[in-house]
């Protein structure tokens, strides 16, 4: 699978962004060939909008690119702030018992790493630490979202509410010196709730 994100900061109207995303944006999404979902996340405090498109091939995704452009600037125009789009592979994913949905809690961290690393480290990931985040209380999903070539990751872990998030990212703090021993460089993290979701 393969993921492109969009992240709007210092969003200006996120209740209208999602909204446009809903009502205007949804259905020209949808009917690419190759859409596999959607998720809408937002931290209204920080001003952080996302929005992460699922895509069954990376030549999907690619070809969305085109018919997505005009609508996506459209969506800038109502939800302001800077906008940038990252693309990605989706090398991770793991659900809960119960799926997220609106109103359940998202952290995203981002991370970098030499990309002659990158599959020891995934492998590593894989093995270690996503046992460990499943176990804590509240679990709701995982993705792990990887850019081969530039050694760059996003994880994005789901959870009920706010409070398991913050004991799973206080546990998780723990462990941290294992990966940075491993060359891993942490990247800002972000906490959100999750406004949206459409996964097929």
């Amino acid at each position: 699978m393969y993921a492109r994100v969009i992240t709007f900061n210092g969003a200006k109207n996120i209740d209208d962004g999602l909204t446009f995303v809903q009502e205007k944006a949804m259905p020209l999404v949808a009917s690419q060939q190759g859409y596999r979902g959607i998720s809408i996340s937002a931290d209204r405090q920080g001003g952080v909008f996302g929005i992460l498109s699922l895509w069954e091939t990376e030549a999907d995704r690619k070809a969305s690119e085109s018919a997505l452009a005009d609508v996506r600037q459209d969506g800038l125009n109502i939800i302001g702030g800077e906008m940038t789009v990252e693309n990605f592979e989706e090398v991770v994913v793991e659900l809960g018992d119960t799926p997220p949905g609106a109103g359940s809690a998202l952290l995203v961290q981002r991370a970098s790493m030499d990309p002659a690393t990158v599959e020891d480290n995934l492998a590593y990931f894989k093995n270690e630490v996503v046992p460990r985040i499943k176990a804590n209380p509240g679990f709701r999903a995982l993705r792990n979202l990887l850019n081969r070539e530039a050694g760059q990751s996003i994880v994005g872990t789901a959870w009920t509410d706010t409070d398991a998030l913050r004991a799973a990212l206080a546990q998780g703090q723990q462990r941290r010196q294992e990966a940075v021993d491993r060359g891993v460089t942490f990247g800002e993290s972000s906490e959100r709730e999750i406004l949206f979701t459409d996964l097929r």
